[in-house]
C-alpha cells in the first residue's frame, strides 16, 4: 500500500495513536464509534487494538500473524521501515513530521515506527498450555518494563507460556511490548482469575498436572536449585507484585516454595531478574 504523507491530523485512523487510553484500546465496546468512523463493521474491532513501537517489536507482531490497523512513520525512521511498509497490505501507512508525531501522540520522542494491531482473541487455557513443561504465572505485576522483561527471559530461556493474574498489567502495552523485544508475540500468554481459592488458577493448573512453586521469602522455602523442581514433570514458578511480592493464600496454595540463595545481606531480587534466575535453574534439560 502506497504512504500517505500526513496533511489531516484529524483522520479518524489516526486516533488510535491519540485519541484513546491503553484501556480503551483492549475494549471492543469502546472500539465501535472507530470501526464505524473508518468505514469497518462495528464488530470488526471488537477484540480491541494495541499500539506496538519500534522495528523489531512490528516485525515480530507481524510474524505472529497479526493484523496491522494503520503504521505511522516519523520521516527519521522512513528508511528503517521501508521493509515493512513493503510487506503491509491493505492498512494505512502515514509518515509525518517530528512536530505531528508530537501532536499527535504526546511523545517527546519515538524509538521506530508505531503500528496499530488488531488485538488476537483470548487463547483457551487447554490449547495455551498443550504440551507446555514450564510456565510462569504472574501475580499482580504491574511495572511494564518488569512485564517485558520476564516475556524476554521466558523466550530465551525456554518457558512454554506466560500466565497472568487478573491485575497484571498488559503485555501488549506499548513499553511492555518493547522491552521484550517483541517476544511478548512469540510466547503463549493468557489470563487467569484470581490465583488462589477453590477452583480458581492454580488448582486448574494442578489438575493439568503442573506441580506449582512459589518464589517467596518464607521459613520453609526450598532453593531454586533443588532436584524437585529440576525434575519436575511440568511446573509452574509463580511469582509476585514488585514491592508485596505474593499474597499469601497463593503462597499456601502452592506445593513448593522457593527461594534463591543470595549473598551480602541482600534478600531479595527484582522481579524479572528474579524470574531469570528462576526459568534458568528449572529449565528441562
Amino acid at each position: 500500500m502506497s504512504v500517505v504523507r500526513l496533511e489531516n491530523l484529524e483522520d479518524p485512523r489516526l486516533r488510535v495513536f491519540s485519541s484513546y487510553t491503553d484501556g480503551e484500546l483492549r475494549d471492543g465496546h469502546q472500539m465501535v464509534g472507530l470501526a464505524l468512523a473508518v468505514g469497518m463493521p462495528a464488530e470488526a474491532l471488537e477484540s480491541g487494538l494495541f499500539v506496538a513501537e519500534s522495528r523489531n517489536v512490528v516485525e515480530r507482531a507481524m510474524a505472529a500473524g497479526l493484523e496491522p490497523f494503520a503504521l505511522l512513520v516519523e520521516e527519521c525512521w522512513e528508511a528503517q521501515a521501508a521493509p515493512l511498509i513493503e510487506r503491509i497490505a491493505g492498512a494505512p501507512i502515514f509518515l509525518a513530521t517530528r512536530a505531528q508525531v508530537k501532536a499527535l501522540t504526546g511523545f517527546e520522542r519515538t524509538r521506530g515506527p508505531l503500528a496499530a494491531f488488531m488485538r488476537p482473541a483470548p487463547v483457551p487455557l487447554g490449547e495455551l498450555l498443550q504440551g507446555a513443561r514450564r510456565i510462569a504465572v504472574l501475580e499482580g505485576v504491574t511495572n511494564y518494563t518488569n512485564i517485558g522483561a520476564i516475556f524476554r527471559s521466558a523466550a530465551a530461556l525456554g518457558v512454554d507460556a506466560v500466565l497472568l493474574g487478573p491485575t497484571c498489567h498488559d503485555p501488549l502495552y506499548r513499553r511492555a511490548a518493547r522491552v521484550s523485544m517483541g517476544t511478548v508475540f512469540q510466547v503463549p500468554w493468557g489470563r487467569l482469575p484470581a490465583l488462589a481459592g477453590k477452583g480458581e488458577g492454580l488448582e486448574l493448573l494442578k489438575r493439568l498436572g503442573f506441580k506449582t512453586a512459589a518464589l517467596a521469602l518464607v521459613e520453609n522455602s526450598i532453593s531454586i536449585v533443588d532436584q524437585r523442581l529440576k525434575t519436575a514433570e511440568k511446573l509452574a514458578l509463580v511469582l509476585g507484585n514488585e514491592e508485596h511480592g505474593l499474597n499469601p493464600a497463593t503462597i499456601a496454595t502452592c506445593d513448593y516454595v522457593a527461594k534463591i540463595p543470595m549473598a551480602h545481606g541482600v534478600d531479595s531480587l527484582n522481579v524479572a531478574a528474579a524470574s531469570a534466575l528462576a526459568f534458568w535453574e528449572t529449565r528441562t534439560r
